[in-house]
């Protein structure tokens, strides 16, 4: 990246500047505004851990924050968001730095002031995102180490929430409605099977995880392969499986407003068998 010169500078962590290809950005790096001003030149490839807002409603937004927090507060922020980006190995989206920076501003004020969120989905996370939330519990981890504040376990959901919308590109209010819809899914199961599946073992892994590839094959349009004559085999051999798979792809149905293929009842109704089987 070329050298940049700087327009205007925000805070001891935050400036804007012309870039050749997208006109105004906003750079994020810890101390990269001290000692520079207005006509300054600015070297993107000396300064470690930059992040470059290229998007304008993202950089108005980001912009907006900024009175509200502290500079000591944002660089903690930014250098969680440079672990995300150093654990996850991947281009994250830009969005990130408004989104999780807002939460984590909130969430910090609201742990000072002894105020708690609970996370009603935060055993569907840590199932459906190990891997992000893995990293979520090292950035909860590195804040408390920083400022002092530990935040509460459930914040680690949401943290990992917000890594896993900013790895896919997929927005948070998506990536929320799946979780919704996984934990809704499996409350069924337990309904109709009349069982309390233990979250920690790996049937209840197994089952989120085949939820969630279900989702997402319906998502994107993928079909599966339907096994010939399985299905009226199924049918007859577990009907109360084969009738809960039914439901719970309507329910899906209705959530996503997408078509669920057939096939995915064959694949659900063997999974629920094998379930039934081990609580019987």
């Amino acid at each position: 990246m070329p050298k940049l010169l700087i327009d205007k500078v925000l805070n001891n962590n935050v400036l804007i500047a012309e870039h050749p290809s997208y006109e105004e950005v906003v750079l994020i790096g810890k101390g990269i505004g001290f000692n520079r001003k207005h006509g300054d030149f600015i070297e993107t490839d000396s300064v470690e851990k930059l992040f470059v807002l290229k998007n304008e409603k993202e950089q108005q937004n980001y912009i907006k924050l900024l009175p509200f927090i502290d500079n000591d507060l944002l660089e903690v922020i930014i250098s969680a968001i440079g672990l995300i980006k150093q654990r996850t190995h991947t281009q994250l989206d830009e969005h990130i730095h408004v989104a999780l920076t807002d939460h984590l501003m909130f969430a910090i004020n609201r742990v000072s002031k002894g105020m708690e969120m609970s996370n009603p989905f935060l055993v569907e996370t840590k199932t459906l995102y190990r891997h992000e939330y893995e990293i979520a519990a090292e950035v909860v981890e590195f804040i408390n180490e920083k400022t002092g504040i530990s935040l509460p376990v459930g914040e680690i959901g949401f943290i990992a929430l917000h890594i896993h919308s900013a790895m896919t590109n997929r927005n948070l209010s998506q990536v929320n409605q799946h979780s919704q819809l996984v934990s809704r899914l499996v409350s069924m199961v337990e309904e109709q099977f009349e069982i309390e599946i233990d979250k920690e073992s790996i049937d209840y892994m197994r089952l989120v995880r085949h939820l969630r590839f279900t989702i997402e094959r319906v998502v994107k349009g993928e079909k599966v392969e339907e096994p010939e004559k399985i299905n009226s085999l199924l049918k007859q051999e577990y009907p109360v499986c084969y009738n809960l798979s039914w439901k719970l792809i309507k329910v899906m149905q209705q959530t996503l407003k997408m078509k669920v293929f057939d096939a995915e009842a064959v694949y659900l109704t063997m999974h629920l068998q094998r379930i039934q089987k081990k609580f019987k």
